[in-house]
């Protein structure tokens, strides 16, 4: 069977070993067993499916790479706004894949798995081939591109962080939308 093209996305919980050593176990696997249940709660909205926790870690598989980076964007602004919760990180990337006994194994699931440890707290970390296959995302901005050495992988991989535009309205922009100043502007100002 010939390996296919599918995205992945791995997301852990930054110093989850310290909050183990200083809340306990009990406290720990309840932090963990947090991010996997939100994962899993919100993967079907992005057309995604959990495939496995592994400790405080998540991997999921993506239909649609697009859809795949604004989930990753998703669980950490969800659990950013949690008072005390550790930050995620999530790593994403498009390529091929083979999928055996309910696990998947290949390339891009251990480069998503590697982009995973590259990012920092709070940060998604996505490999360019999985920006390429989206395409263009409105809600979605990149910061430039750069080369990543990832352990166990020959090449240096091409990523960008993500982060999530947002929209402003201007009183210029209200009003010319409204008629009452006339002037040709784009009426939405995307802004970082």
């Amino acid at each position: 069977m010939a390996a296919q093209r599918h995205t992945f996305l791995f997301g852990d919980l930054v110093g989850f070993t310290a909050l183990t050593a200083a809340e306990g176990d009990d406290r720990a696997a309840e932090v963990a067993l947090a991010l996997h249940q939100h994962a899993l709660d919100v993967a079907g909205s992005y057309r995604a499916q959990t495939v496995k926790t592994i400790g405080d870690a998540v991997m999921l598989r993506c239909d649609d790479p697009g859809l795949a980076v604004e989930l990753g964007l998703r669980i950490v602004e969800d659990l950013e706004a949690i008072p005390g919760f550790p930050p995620v990180r999530i790593g994403v990337h498009t390529g091929t894949a083979v999928h055996r006994r309910g696990d998947w194994y290949g390339g891009a699931v251990n480069v998503a798995a590697r982009l995973c440890g590259a990012a920092g707290g709070g940060e998604v970390l996505v490999s360019e081939a999985t920006c390429e296959a989206a395409g263009r995302r409105p809600q979605v901005a990149l910061a430039p591109r750069r080369l990543h050495w990832l352990k166990n992988v020959t090449e240096p991989v091409p990523a960008h962080l993500a982060s999530r535009r947002s929209c402003t309205l201007s009183r210029a922009r209200v009003l010319r939308a409204l008629g009452l100043l006339v002037a040709p502007a784009v009426i939405w100002e995307v802004t970082r």
